[in-house]
């Protein structure tokens, strides 16, 4: 390696190698495993097991033969007639979750949780108790599968970007024998930083999707290495300036982004897809306020408001379509959320219908004041009974004086939920901590069955 590759590497401060990327190894079905262990050897899916069902997950068995997740179920079943399909309860994988959390946060304050899955871990503090950071990798692989009986991958190095490569390259992989066990931990020292990260295909960076890698293969990029020669300004042209800018500083090394500890969420969201496409106007506005709900709900029971208000849409076809809007104020109701959302899908095209529907909300940050708990307004005592469901309307669109909110909107959106608004949900959040959530829902939403997000994979 040459002084000025060297040079472009990131500094990562007094440790060295100070960020551990943590990542299960196939995880749903190594949960389904320990719940029935007639699986282990043989080829599992997790996912969706109908028609519009799509892979979560699938076992290295299964990866042998081409199936990978998000695929839809069907092509993986074509592909390996043999894998046996499991669509479980969500909330094993929760708790699995729960103790590998435990574990991490038993060597460091400082995890990032990414998914159920996965985490980062800033361990520069940890080195007294614990040794250097490899060493503290194969603890941490150690106490992991004596907490859980699960197996995980460790990627080592001196910014998020390289631990994320490194702990894939640490992975078991597939052959058409069977799978192969990894590395189990990767350490990518300083001397090797270059080298390893220009041998990446370019797709392995961040923020490298389909669109961007194809306009990247237009100039001739391929890898990393081919990515960190092209001229800043024909990356530019290329894909834009703050993509251009990210992409070329992360192919030389330079990945600046502290680990940020566990409270609070980047996003909040939930989506569902559907058994058949939607068409009609009135089952979409009901599938609307119900993911709304199930969003603003997750927002308030922690505290939280959001700015960033996003749908997607998935057509027939597998084309994904998003929406988004930044609003004045930060917002946690449903029925401004419900409004938003609302307002964005109206400028998609939805006549061939859609398969899924997604609301998502970021910019998210801690509410500023506690919840309203006035009991002005409604009563919860007179709203609920235990064997009774009730059904509120929300009013997409329309705020409680009936003024719609396009009227009320300023140039970055509406400006925050309203007192009565917070009232409103607060009553329902009292209902349903007594009563149980599906006691009270939102109008047309009530006639659903199952949780939002509870067929995140499809039937």
């Amino acid at each position: 390696m040459t002084g000025d590759q060297h040079d472009q590497l990131a500094v990562a401060g007094p440790d060295e190698l100070p960020i551990l990327h943590v990542d299960m190894d196939a995880f749903y079905v190594e949960v389904e495993r320990k719940r029935d262990p007639a699986l282990v050897g043989r080829p599992v899916i997790v996912g969706g097991s109908g028609r519009r069902g799509v892979v979560a997950s699938a076992s290295y068995e299964a990866r042998a033969a081409g199936v990978h997740a998000a695929m839809p179920t069907a092509r993986a079943r074509r592909l390996c007639p043999a894998a046996v399909v499991v669509t479980s309860d969500f909330s094993g994988y929760a708790e699995a979750s729960e103790a590998i959390a435990e574990v991490f946060e038993s060597v460091t304050p400082i995890v990032e949780p990414i998914a159920l899955d996965e985490a980062f871990l800033d361990v520069s503090g940890a080195h007294r108790l614990f040794g250097p950071s490899p060493e503290i990798a194969w603890h941490l692989r150690s106490a992991v599968r004596q907490a859980t009986d699960l197996d995980c991958s460790v990627g080592v190095a001196s910014n998020k970007t390289l631990a994320k490569l490194a702990s894939v390259a640490a992975k078991p992989t597939v052959q058409s024998s069977g799978p192969e066990p990894g590395l189990g931990v990767r350490v990518v020292e300083r001397a090797e930083q270059i080298a390893f990260l220009w041998a990446h295909r370019v797709e392995a960076l961040w923020g490298v999707g389909p669109v961007t890698l194809r306009r990247l293969n237009d100039i001739d990029v391929v890898s990393v290495g081919d990515l960190a020669a092209v001229p800043i300004e024909r990356l530019v042209a290329a894909v834009g300036t703050a993509h251009g800018t990210q992409l070329a500083a992360l192919a030389r090394g330079i990945d600046d982004r502290p680990v940020h500890r566990g409270g609070i969420p980047r996003s909040v969201s939930h989506e569902e897809t559907f058994d058949t496409d939607v068409r009609d106007p009135d089952r979409l506005r009901g599938e609307i306020v119900r993911l709304a709900d199930a969003v603003a709900s997750r927002l308030r029971a922690n505290g939280l408001v959001a700015r960033t208000v996003a749908v997607k849409v998935k057509y027939p076809d597998f084309s994904l379509r998003t929406r988004a809007q930044t609003l004045a104020e930060p917002i946690q109701t449903p029925r401004l959320l419900a409004s938003v959302a609302h307002e964005l899908i109206a400028r998609l095209d939805l006549s061939t219908g859609i398969r899924l529907l997604g609301i998502a909300v970021s910019n998210i940050a801690e509410a500023s004041a506690p919840p309203v708990r006035s009991s002005a307004g409604v009563g919860v005592e007179a709203l609920t009974a235990p064997e009774t469901q009730l059904q509120l309307e929300l009013g997409v669109g329309r705020h409680f004086s009936g003024e719609s909110v396009s009227s009320r909107d300023t140039e970055s959106g509406p400006t925050g939920d309203a007192e009565l608004d917070r009232r409103l949900a607060d009553a329902l959040d009292a209902i349903r901590g007594r009563f149980g959530g599906a006691v009270i829902s939102h109008g047309a939403a009530g006639l659903r069955d199952g949780a939002p997000g509870e067929r995140r994979w499809g039937r």
